[in-house]
């Protein structure tokens, strides 16, 4: 298996190296819009626990992140009056993992409308930051 970078971005934002618009965290999990999403309140959901993806992800951290995912769900969906939510977690290359660091996406869905394509344009600054807060205040209903 190959090992973990620790030069990854979302290593680099858990460091605070790398600005995010952050939505969410706990001690064990951050949850961040995704710069290129997929669907209006796309978040992803990341372990702080240094790990590559699922394989060699502890239990605790897959756990973590579960229990955020499902917090995350829950507020996307209010949050943008979705009628569901889409929820994919890639791993290694052949999966389709682009970041080598375990992540959850979790994205607002409508009847009949397609998501963007995945690793497509980046969203603008001032459209995160209003979908982030849009996010953080359906937080505190739930």
């Amino acid at each position: 298996m190959t090992a973990y970078d620790p030069s990854n971005v979302f290593a680099k934002i858990l460091r605070g190296e790398l600005p995010s618009h952050t939505v969410y965290e706990d001690t064990d999990t951050l949850a961040i819009m995704d710069i290129m999403p997929r669907a209006d309140g796309h978040v992803l959901v990341v372990p702080k626990a240094a790990c590559r993806n699922v394989f060699d992800a502890p239990a605790d951290a897959l756990k973590a992140v579960a229990l955020t995912t499902q917090k995350l769900a829950r507020a996307v969906k209010a949050a943008f009056s979705a009628e569901g939510v889409t929820i994919q977690q890639f791993n290694e290359a052949a999966g389709g993992q682009v970041v080598f660091h375990l992540h959850v996406h979790v994205m607002p869905r409508f009847e009949g409308v397609a998501l963007r394509p995945h690793t497509g344009a980046m969203e603008r600054n001032e459209v995160l930051a209003s979908n982030a807060e849009k996010i953080r205040e359906a937080l505190k209903k739930i």
